[in-house]
């Protein structure tokens, strides 16, 4: 279905019955179907409310049309009206993770609940050494060598769906515990602007981690040991918001891909159920 907020349509989708819990996809920019069909496990006895946020995916907007996080958070609070929820249970992952704490700290009594996957980093500082990290493991020997061996293999003229999945697995590779498992990603894309107006408009010294202190809410972070977002920064939002952190051994960024059973065995006891 879709929904009319503020002056812009937002592709909504729903699965399972009982409690609602709001899904949040990564991004910034991109959609809620590259989280499927790994999140959809946790539909059992509760009802997961996915939507693609402003800007990405089913919920395009003009080139004119605000898309910064502030719009985002936004959007998300008069969903909660539209809905007719008095508190939200999030469950957000990457930068959906970020968003849904950028929402907490804006909107702390509508919160119920923060499970966040895989959370992007809470402070400016934190991303800086993620970007470095991703880029280096974007750059290995093994992975230059891949992408040299599509170029030259002659798939692109022969077939194009192939090349392009194969394009993407090596786009996403660096997310991964295991490289290979890439392929087992639903693919994505990402709006470029609004991922670019996203970050903009964080600032240069945002660092949520006060405010997060402030909260008083369950929570809990779960987050892979092999992730390029380093450990350390979700650490570090766990214990602002006195949440404990599972780690996933082996996993990389996508625990609904590397270690689905164990992402799963985390969260189904935290999230409200039937």
């Amino acid at each position: 279905m879709t929904r009319e907020v503020r002056g812009v349509t937002l592709f909504e989708r729903r699965i399972g019955e009982g409690p609602e819990v709001v899904v949040l996809h990564g991004g910034p920019g991109a959609h809620h179907d590259y989280l499927l069909p790994g999140f959809d496990a946790l539909g059992s006895g509760r009802t997961l409310i996915y939507y693609d946020q402003r800007g990405g995916g089913q919920s395009a907007v003009g080139r004119d049309i605000p898309v910064g996080w502030q719009e985002q958070v936004a959007d998300l609070e008069a969903l909660r009206v539209l809905w007719g929820l008095e508190r939200l249970d999030l469950l957000g992952y990457s930068w959906g993770a970020l968003l849904a704490m950028l929402y907490a700290v804006t909107h702390p009594d509508r919160v119920g609940s923060l499970a966040l996957v895989s959370p992007a980093p809470a402070a400016k500082q934190e991303r800086l050494v993620y970007e470095t990290a991703l880029a280096a493991r974007n750059a290995t020997p093994e992975l230059l060598a891949a992408r040299r061996a599509l170029q030259e293999s002659g798939l692109r003229s022969s077939d194009i769906p192939a090349y392009n999945q194969r394009l993407f697995e090596l786009a996403v590779s660096g997310y991964f515990h295991d490289p290979a498992r890439a392929r087992d990603l639903t693919p994505f894309r990402v709006t470029g602007r609004t991922q670019q107006e996203v970050w903009s408009s964080l600032g240069e010294n945002f660092d949520l981690r006060p405010e997060l202190a402030k909260l008083d809410l369950p929570a809990i972070v779960v987050h892979g040991d092999d992730d390029p977002i380093p450990l350390a920064t979700a650490e570090a939002t766990a214990r602002a918001l006195k949440a404990p952190c599972v780690v996933l051994p082996h996993c990389g960024h996508v625990p609904y891909v590397e270690a689905l059973p164990e992402m799963i065995a985390a969260l189904d006891p935290f999230l409200p159920r039937a």
